[in-house]
């Protein structure tokens, strides 16, 4: 018999299929059925940084003040304060989740600074979550602010928010890094037990006709997978923090791609935006299929085979490809 299992953040998953954040996890049925169509894991809907601030009357009185002279910058963000049902709101949705199914529950934060992230990190483990995800968005625009600021910033984030839970934590990233091997193995340095690879940066819109920058979203493509696939394929066996995959997968020919490669977890959540709930249920079907065709008796024993460290040519991931690549395109009907 084929054995999909896989280990993640220390917890024994049935397959590599986990859920990613998205407003998906805010109905509860939803999460049931995700469960009932293969998922192996949930990470919830994330609790935005901003909400955890707003919860603060000073501040909020504070925003309020002038709001008619600085509409521009405020308008610009949803009212966070009901958003998600609230911080509180949060937390008990989160204990019913983990009520009402088997698989684990991964919680979720937003934000950039330390702030009030301890308190509610601690918050998330004690309604029950068996592991926080720690989604850091965060993009340097002063011009002082050097590399190794911004990469001290997400060290000190991910320390404070480890050393506050016993749960596993893994750290989201974005991809905008000069060294992301140092910044891995720093991050491994402040005890994380995984990097999630890697956030999408979703950027702005202009709008022409009101003069406006207005948010503008995407769902992930398959061909975002290759990035992805790059980068956990160079880390694979130079950290000992798990890998996981999110932006991409979209079949069972990507989960497998992201096993090889070294990945312990294939996160999805815009093929599910697309497909429904049961795409699930496929992917983890032509996976069985894929094994059972190529004769691999279980998950475990290809990760890795595809990463740098596996491979005949480890040049392959570096420099060699990329005049390979561009050697090998012809010019035709010129």
């Amino acid at each position: 018999m084929i054995d999909l299992s896989t280990k993640y953040l220390g917890l024994e998953l049935k397959n590599p299929l986990v859920v990613s954040a998205s407003p998906l996890t805010e109905e509860l049925d939803n999460i049931r059925r995700m469960e009932d169509a293969g998922a192996a894991a949930i990470v919830m809907h994330s609790l935005f940084e901003e909400q955890i601030t707003l919860e603060s009357q000073w501040l909020d009185r504070n925003l309020s003040a002038g709001t008619e002279s600085f509409g521009e910058s405020l308008t610009y963000f949803p009212d966070l304060t009901s958003y998600n049902l609230g911080p509180e709101g949060y937390l008990e949705h989160l204990r019913k989740a983990k009520a009402a199914v088997s698989i684990p529950i991964i919680g979720s934060l937003n934000g950039s600074s330390v702030g009030g992230w301890t308190e509610y990190a601690k918050k998330i483990e004690q309604a029950g979550a068996d592991a926080l995800e720690l989604n850091i968005f965060y993009i340097a625009t002063d011009s002082d602010m050097t590399g190794e600021k911004v990469e001290q910033r997400y060290y000190e984030l991910a320390a404070h928010v480890k050393a506050s839970v016993k749960i596993p934590v893994a750290v989201k990233l974005g991809l905008y890094f000069s060294s992301m091997p140092n910044l891995a193995k720093r991050l491994e340095a402040a005890r994380v037990d995984a990097l999630v690879l890697f956030n999408r940066f979703y950027q702005p819109d202009f709008d022409l006709d009101n003069l406006e920058v207005v948010p503008r979203l995407i769902l992930s493509s398959p061909y975002e997978l290759l990035l992805r696939l790059h980068w956990v394929a160079i880390l694979y066996a130079k950290i000992k923090a798990d890998l996981a995959i999110t932006g991409g997968v979209h079949s069972a020919m990507d989960v497998l791609k992201v096993m090889m490669a070294g990945g312990r977890a294939a996160m999805m959540t815009s093929a599910l935006l697309k497909n429904g709930i049961g795409h699930l249920k496929t992917v983890r079907d032509e996976l069985l299929s894929w094994m059972l065709e190529h004769e691999y008796e279980s998950i475990r024993q290809m990760q890795g085979s595809m990463s740098q460290h596996a491979v005949a040519d480890p040049a392959a991931f570096v420099r060699a490809n990329y005049v390979k690549v561009l050697s090998s395109y012809a010019m035709r009907g010129l």
